[in-house]
């Protein structure tokens, strides 16, 4: 299918109150410099059975009034980046809320849902946010209406401000839920610092020609999958988790399309985000704003090991287990060793000697508890990054299952997608 959308309007939505002076420089932490310079895109699609009562433009108004009102709470949104890398000026210079008509009933674009076409709902296409007008956006929403008075609201937000922790605080409270205030202060548990000629992440930002493709692992496949993978835990253990299984299903059969092609990398590693929010000592409120998340790496296994599924699944449990408070007590005194390690990491897989399977899970996310004040949304995605070797996890409507949207180069997604082993568990 063919999805065509017509821009209707443009404009500018600005905080409904303006930002005290007092708060008008929002100061960036130590892991707010480090975080990659792309956007979180994310799509909610409602059916126009939920709210027959409101025409679509009518709630589009209302949404907008929601929104500027939220951003009174969540200021930095609307300000923009200081070139001094450690802050942002919140200047209520506002957000971009673009009005859009898709010329196709909802029902299609869902039906069979391919990330490439999906991306035409976003205010962006991913790879813009990766360009200097990327860097200028802090957030920008789509509002979509399809023929069958259906509407699909997408949402990019800069990651160099929010984690995807943020993102659910803030959609949640425009969508006219209680409002939930987020605390800024990410900076005094992780001071700015001087990072000059550090790049963050950009080993995984691709020019190249990537797409992204959903595989949906239903109840009966993960089960499948937890059975094989219990030969890596022992009695006493905890049973391996839906998001254990998969990202080491996943980082297998990268293994396995890496040994097909002829250029081969050394090493295939798995760099899983893992949220500091619950492993701090003590843990900081759900509603801290910032980036408080760091990466685990499974160790970097050689490529021939990729048929041990059982041993992945417990190279993934082992690098998370190592984000403890240990870890971020030293992240905290002085993480230039931590710099050092990122800064290496990252010449290894521009030199190709590493490659890396990027994971993040928003299973534990309330994905469709968002409803813009038009009920539960009937389906919920994320349609690509602008990040090669990418899987995005969240929890199907049903809470059961999971979908992932995995992002790679053409070439490699043409043999991935065609894994048989891989197409038994996961359509």
């Amino acid at each position: 299918m063919v999805m065509n959308v017509e821009i209707i309007s443009k404009e500018i939505i600005k905080p409904s109150s303006p930002t005290p002076h007092h708060l008008r420089k929002f100061k960036l932490s130590f892991l707010d410099q480090l975080a990659p310079l792309f956007h979180f895109p994310i799509i909610w699609f409602y059916d126009s059975k939920k709210f027959v009562d409101v025409e679509p433009f009518e709630r589009s108004r209302l949404l907008k009034e929601s929104l500027a009102k939220t951003l009174t709470h969540f200021y930095p949104l609307a300000g923009a980046p200081i070139n001094d890398e450690f802050s942002i000026n919140c200047n209520d210079k506002g957000v971009d809320y673009i009005q859009a008509r898709v010329l196709c009933k909802q029902s299609q674009a869902i039906h069979n849902p391919n990330g490439n076409d999906l991306i035409q709902l976003l205010p962006f296409e991913p790879d813009n946010s990766c360009n200097d007008f990327g860097k200028e956006v802090l957030l920008a929403v789509q509002y979509n209406i399809f023929e069958c008075g259906g509407v699909a609201i997408a949402v990019c937000i800069s990651h160099k401000l929010a984690d995807v922790g943020n993102v659910w605080i803030h959609v949640l409270t425009t969508g006219e839920s209680e409002v939930m205030s987020p605390i800024f202060d990410a900076h005094i548990h992780f001071p700015p610092r001087d990072i000059t000629g550090f790049m963050p992440n950009e080993a995984y930002m691709s020019k190249e020609n990537i797409v992204t493709r959903r595989f949906l692992f239903n109840k009966s496949s993960i089960a499948a999958l937890r059975r094989e993978a219990s030969a890596a835990f022992g009695p006493e253990d905890r049973f391996a988790s839906r998001v254990e299984v998969v990202s080491a299903f996943i980082w297998m059969h990268m293994m396995v399309m890496a040994r097909t092609r002829t250029t081969k990398p050394k090493q295939v590693t798995a760099v899983l985000a893992v949220n500091l929010r619950e492993r701090m000592v003590p843990q900081l409120p759900v509603h801290s704003f910032g980036n408080l998340a760091r990466v685990a790496i499974a160790a970097e296994t050689p490529v021939e090991m990729e048929k041990d599924y059982h041993f992945l699944v417990r190279q993934v449990r082992n690098a998370i287990l190592e984000i403890n408070a240990e870890y971020l007590k030293k992240l905290q005194d002085g993480p230039v060793g931590d710099l050092y390690f990122l800064g290496k990491k990252d010449k290894q897989f521009q030199n190709g000697e590493i490659e890396s399977c990027n994971f993040s899970s928003w299973c534990r996310f309330p994905v469709y508890e968002v409803d813009f004040g038009m009920g539960k949304p009937t389906w919920v995605c994320c349609p690509g990054f602008c990040c090669k070797n990418t899987v995005v996890m969240m929890s199907t409507k049903d809470g059961d299952g999971i979908e992932t949207w995995v992002t790679m180069k053409e070439e490699d997604m043409a043999m991935f997608e065609n894994d048989q082993e891989l197409l038994s568990y996961a359509s």
